[in-house]
C-alpha cells in the first residue's frame, strides 16, 4: 500500500505505541485504585471499574476531537476546579472503603456493578491529566496528505484507549489472585483499611502532579 494511501502515517504508529504503553505503565491513579480493589474485592469488581475508567477515556477522547477539551488547557480556573474535584471524590472513595459497606459476595447484584462502573466513570473524568493527554500528545502525530485530522485523531486515540484497555486488565487479573488469598485467611477488613489508606496517598498524588 503507498505510504501516502494509509489514514494515518505508518511511520508515527510504533512512536505512538510506544509512547502511550510508556504512559500507561507509569504508577498513576488508575493503576494504584484497580490494583487496590482487584486485591480487596477480585476481578469481577476491578474489569467493571476498567470498563468505567474506559468509558471516560472515550469521553475525552471524542470530547478533544470537537475542541472540548482544548478549554481545559486555556482555562485555568475550571482545570484547577475539576482537579479538586477529582480529588475530593478519591478522597470519598478512601473513606467508603474505610468503612467497607460493600462486601464481596455483594459482587453478584448488578448494582455492584454499576457502583464499580461509576466510581471508574468519575474517577476517570474528574482527573484533568486524562483529558489534556489528548490535547497535548495527539496533534503531534497527525500528519498531513493522510486521513482527516479529525479521523487521525480517532484512529489514534482508538489505540491508545486498546493499549489502556490491556494494561488495566493485567493489573486487575495480577491483582485477583491476592484477593482470594486474602478472604482465605480472614484479612478482608485490613486488606479495606490499608486499600483506603492507599486512596489517601493517591488523593495526595493528584493534587500535587495535576497542580504542575
Amino acid at each position: 500500500m503507498p505510504h501516502d494511501a494509509w489514514p494515518i502515517d505508518p511511520t508515527v504508529l510504533l512512536p505512538f505505541l510506544v509512547a502511550v504503553i510508556l504512559i500507561e505503565l507509569t504508577p498513576g491513579p488508575n493503576m494504584g485504585y484497580l490494583a487496590g480493589l482487584s486485591a480487596v474485592e477480585g476481578r469481577r469488581a476491578g474489569l467493571v471499574t476498567v470498563a468505567g475508567i474506559t468509558c471516560g477515556l472515550l469521553a475525552y477522547m471524542l470530547a478533544s476531537v470537537v475542541g472540548l477539551t482544548e478549554i481545559l488547557r486555556v482555562n485555568r480556573p475550571l482545570y484547577d476546579l475539576l482537579r479538586w474535584a477529582g480529588v475530593a471524590y478519591v478522597l470519598w472513595l478512601a473513606l467508603d472503603a474505610w468503612r467497607g459497606k460493600e462486601k464481596a459476595e455483594d459482587l453478584r447484584d448488578g448494582a455492584s456493578d454499576w457502583t464499580h462502573f461509576r466510581k471508574g466513570l468519575l474517577a476517570n473524568l474528574l482527573n484533568p491529566k486524562a483529558a489534556l493527554f489528548y490535547v497535548t500528545l495527539l496533534p503531534g502525530f497527525v500528519q498531513p496528505g493522510h486521513a482527516s485530522p479529525v479521523a487521525q485523531a480517532l484512529i489514534l486515540g482508538g489505540a491508545h484507549i486498546g493499549v489502556s484497555i490491556l494494561v488495566h486488565a493485567t493489573i486487575v487479573l495480577s491483582s485477583d489472585g491476592l484477593a482470594r488469598r486474602l478472604t482465605l485467611v480472614g484479612s478482608s477488613v485490613m486488606a479495606r483499611r490499608l486499600f483506603a489508606i492507599a486512596l489517601v496517598a493517591t488523593a495526595v498524588w493528584i493534587a500535587v502532579e495535576t497542580g504542575r
